[in-house]
């Protein structure tokens, strides 16, 4: 099995930007799934969390985060519609962040539990284990479908053994089971 792709981040990002466009009309106000924020502000965490993500690689930094991120507002008077755009456009920039990194190119990735520099290709299975995941809670908050293909979950499965999160607090290795969106759900504490 091959790792994940940048082609797999268009895949993942499309079904969670179709997921929340079917939500539309609903009311984003209500709890992302089973965590304590609303619709609306996981789908804020979720954006920012993935353009985080494409600005960690783009910096090339080796020895920490950029020291400049600034998170994604709504605009004045914004709405759901708008948190469905800007998912789409971040996709879009982590996936041409990856694709056009030079061979080679490296950067810190995470810094808990402690600086880690990953190549890039890495940087597109993190950000998508952060939207496909949050992307789940606002889709289970709006009661609407998330079901993105088993094969691209598998490979994000699999390309993420072993990182640290799986041994997060409420987390847990994702299991092997013929069901890879079952089981990041249930690794991540989801199910």
């Amino acid at each position: 099995m091959t790792g994940f792709t940048p082609e797999d981040l268009d895949v993942v990002t499309g079904c969670v930007v179709d997921a929340w466009r079917s939500g539309l009309d609903r009311d984003w106000s209500v709890p992302a799934g089973t965590v304590e924020w609303s619709c609306t502000v996981t789908a804020t965490h979720a954006v920012d969390a993935v353009l985080a993500v494409a600005f960690f690689l783009a910096s090339r930094r080796r020895d920490g985060y950029p020291e400049w991120i600034c998170a994604p507002a709504m605009p004045e008077g914004g709405g759901p519609e708008h948190l469905v755009e800007a998912m789409e456009a971040v996709g879009r920039v982590l996936t041409g962040v990856v694709a056009t990194a030079p061979p080679g190119t490296e950067a810190v990735i995470w810094r808990r539990p402690r600086v880690e520099v990953r190549p890039a290709a890495d940087f597109a299975a993190r950000g998508a284990l952060e939207m496909v995941l949050h992307g789940h809670d606002v889709a289970a908050g709006l009661g609407v479908s998330l079901a993105p293909p088993a094969a691209v979950c598998a490979r994000l499965r699999d390309h993420t053994r072993g990182w640290p999160h799986w041994s997060s607090p409420g987390w847990r290795p994702a299991p092997t089971t013929d069901d890879p969106w079952s089981d990041l759900l249930v690794g991540s504490g989801r199910a």
